[in-house]
């Protein structure tokens, strides 16, 4: 094992890494609940997000949120329209973006010697902005977000996806993740998980 910023990240037993985005390599969580938050309030729904759930379904697509919302909340939200609203609230804040550098160090490691992927519950352009906006774009093999598979997290589809796209049968890929959904998808792949902690909790150290 090596640790890095307090964190242990094992050093064999793995052919493949798989990362998470949003909570893992990017502290972008606080962004993406402040985009929430103002997209909500644009369709009469303010307050209604609390930050706990927001952390707790970390990791499941935009359109599956709204659409519990509204079954939670008895609302008649539009998902597409709440996850535009929400996208254009969050580009707007990719000045606030940072690397989770504890997990950033790790994959810049891997660097050459380990084929590497990104796995995230959101989508495509939003991703693409947020590894420009944190000067990774370069770093990940492949890419694999919640348009490319049939079902989000908590399934494992993201994750077998991206070990197909990689070439690595999924036993053998390591996967690093904050949200319980993912954490929950990458075990039912079979693969084995590092679970990150909060980028606060780092702090806390």
């Amino acid at each position: 094992m090596a640790s890095v910023g307090g964190l242990e990240f094992p050093t064999d037993g793995f052919d493949a890494v798989i990362f998470d985005c949003d909570g893992t390599l990017v502290n972008s969580m606080p962004a993406h609940f402040e985009a929430w938050c103002e997209a909500l309030a644009l369709f009469g729904a303010a307050n209604i997000f609390k930050e706990d759930v927001f952390y707790a379904m970390g990791g499941r697509p935009t359109l599956d949120i709204v659409v519990e919302l509204n079954d939670e909340y008895g609302l008649k939200l539009d998902p597409e329209a709440v996850a535009f609203a929400k996208r254009q609230a969050f580009l707007k804040k990719l000045d606030k973006l940072e690397l989770i550098d504890e997990v950033a160090a790790f994959a810049e490691s891997l660097r050459g010697k380990k084929p590497m992927a990104i796995a995230t519950g959101g989508t495509r352009f939003v991703i693409e902005k947020t590894l420009q906006a944190v000067g990774v774009s370069d770093l990940f093999d492949e890419v694999v977000t919640a348009d490319e598979v049939p079902i989000g997290k908590p399934a494992p589809d993201i994750f077998l996806r991206a070990a197909k796209l990689l070439g690595i049968a999924p036993e053998r890929c390591l996967v690093l993740e904050d949200a319980p959904a993912g954490i929950m998808a990458a075990q039912l792949a079979g693969m084995a998980v590092i679970s990150v902690p909060a980028p606060l909790d780092f702090a806390g150290r």
